[in-house]
């Protein structure tokens, strides 16, 4: 039987928002490797996106009403990272 420990957090929700755990010891399987590039592509948006922020913030030209969808962007990308750190966190203490 596997333990809560052993399971990998994947870097996506089901379709009622709750977390989806992966239980194997094959880091080469499919749905490991889906889930590294998952977070791969998960960090890289939200490497742009604090670009884009940084952008934003900087310009005087900036509308409230520009930093509403922005806010929104970079709380999902936080959700996202979080989630990624989360699961990396767990795998090393595992290991160790």
């Amino acid at each position: 039987m596997t333990t809560s420990d052993e399971l990998r957090l994947l870097p996506w929700t089901g379709p009622d928002g709750k977390p989806c755990f992966l239980s194997t010891d094959d880091r080469d399987s499919y749905l490991s490797r889906l889930a590294d590039n998952t977070e791969s592509v998960q960090l890289g948006m939200a490497t742009e996106l604090l670009d884009q922020a940084l952008d934003t913030l900087a310009d005087a030209d900036t509308q409230p009403d520009d930093l509403r969808p922005l806010a929104k962007n970079l709380t999902g990308a936080l959700r996202d990272i979080l989630r990624v750190a989360t699961s990396r966190g767990r795998r090393l203490a595992t290991h160790e």
